[in-house]
């Protein structure tokens, strides 16, 4: 939630603020927006992402070396009294990089292809081209994210006795040591989660953005300056 909430209400406010006098934005502008928002939303969803990995792969640890939280509250308490402060935004820099990488990706990659698949004779303005466009751009998310999930997981989980090494000599040594394979394990179960998550983020934010439209500007008479 604190991650959704803080990338979204960033895209919309930088998309407002970089827009040309005419309501224009170019692409290159959206994309920065992308990133940008990102970035912010990785580092608030950080505390949260790590009691979430490490709650995932708990039960498949020896027990005597299970952290055993009780809930995510619990989780983000014992963090900060075991770890410090610092330990709540371990791996905080695979995990922004990636949020960075999925932010721009999806909505670039979904404002790209809905273009495209609008300029054939197949699809209009309606919910299939947006399950189609949204379909694509969680297939592009996913791929380009895929490795910055593995290094951010094994450093997320791997506590105090993570390695110091930054996020490309940990993308370096996986790929030298397991493959280069190897940085996109799990990506199956990712786009399998991914999909639904972007189909269904971009058809709601289509059909809020309608209803707004049409309730509330144009019954209003809202101008926007």
């Amino acid at each position: 939630m604190t991650y959704s909430m803080a990338r979204f209400a960033t895209y919309e406010t930088l998309k407002k603020q970089l827009s040309n006098d005419n309501g224009s934005l170019p692409f290159y502008r959206m994309a920065f927006a992308g990133v940008v928002a990102g970035a912010v939303g990785g580092i608030c969803g950080t505390p949260a992402d790590i009691v979430l990995v490490r709650l995932q792969n708990d039960g498949s640890l020896p027990v005597d070396q299970r952290r055993n939280y009780k809930n995510a509250f619990d989780g983000l308490f014992r963090i900060t009294r075991e770890e410090g402060a610092r330990g709540l935004f371990k791996g905080a820099v695979p995990n922004v990089s990636r949020a960075m990488l999925m932010t721009g990706a999806q909505l670039v990659s979904y404002d790209g292809f809905k273009q495209l698949l609008l300029s054939s004779r197949y699809f209009e303005e309606g919910m299939a081209l947006h399950f189609s466009a949204s379909f694509l751009a969680g297939f592009v998310a996913t791929t380009i994210t895929s490795p910055f999930d593995v290094v951010k997981t094994r450093v997320m989980n791997a506590g105090q006795a993570s390695p110091s090494r930054n996020l490309l000599q940990a993308m370096v040594v996986i790929a030298r040591e397991e493959g280069p394979l190897a940085l996109y394990k799990g990506w199956t179960p990712a786009f399998v989660r991914m999909a639904p998550q972007t189909i269904l983020t971009f058809i709601f934010l289509e059909q809020f953005r309608n209803l707004y439209w049409d309730r509330h500007v144009m019954k209003n008479r809202v101008r926007y300056e």
